[in-house]
């Protein structure tokens, strides 16, 4: 097991008295990052306060089945897709009633996957008000645990920006 990051820790105790001193909330849909963008939230004494949950789809078709993902996009263009992340980001959020959703997609590695090189991400942020989603596309270098470690990150930082 891993040590927590210090800076991803830092972001995510930043995150968390933000949403907290304005009432909002967040979930998570996570792919490549299995959970560990809900861990770095939830590692934040008063997360309770505003985390709702999250959801991990790591197989493509649990994507349409959980999180309602459109299933002819996954068909046509993999996971590894800007609208896939959009539609996590902005389903989770309707499915656990939060302000806002936050997903991850991608290859974390060893090699690439469905076309798409190691260390290709979609980090997806959906803000209920004003209906805004905003989707960035991360090249990451470096093994499994350093993509998805840097996909939290990237993650956390992204969402910042939108509070």
């Amino acid at each position: 097991m891993t040590e927590p990051n210090p800076a991803t820790s830092e972001v995510a105790s930043q995150i968390i008295k933000t949403l907290t001193s304005r009432g909002f909330s967040v979930a998570t849909a996570e792919s490549l990052t299995g959970g560990m963008l809900s861990s770095a939230l939830v590692d934040i004494p008063g997360a309770s306060d505003c985390m709702r949950g999250g959801v991990t789809t790591y197989q493509t078709p649990m994507k349409a089945h959980v999180l309602h993902v459109d299933s002819n996009r996954l068909e046509e263009f993999g996971p590894v897709d800007p609208k896939v992340a959009e539609q996590m980001a902005r389903n989770v959020a309707q499915l656990f009633d939060a302000d806002f959703g936050v997903s991850t997609t991608g290859v974390a590695g060893p090699g690439p996957s469905d076309g798409h090189a190691a260390g290709t991400v979609y980090v997806g942020v959906f803000e209920r008000a004003g209906d805004v989603v905003d989707v960035q596309l991360y090249h990451f270098e470096g093994d499994r645990p350093q993509v998805r470690a840097q996909a939290v990150q990237a993650a956390l930082q992204q969402l910042v920006a939108h509070l």
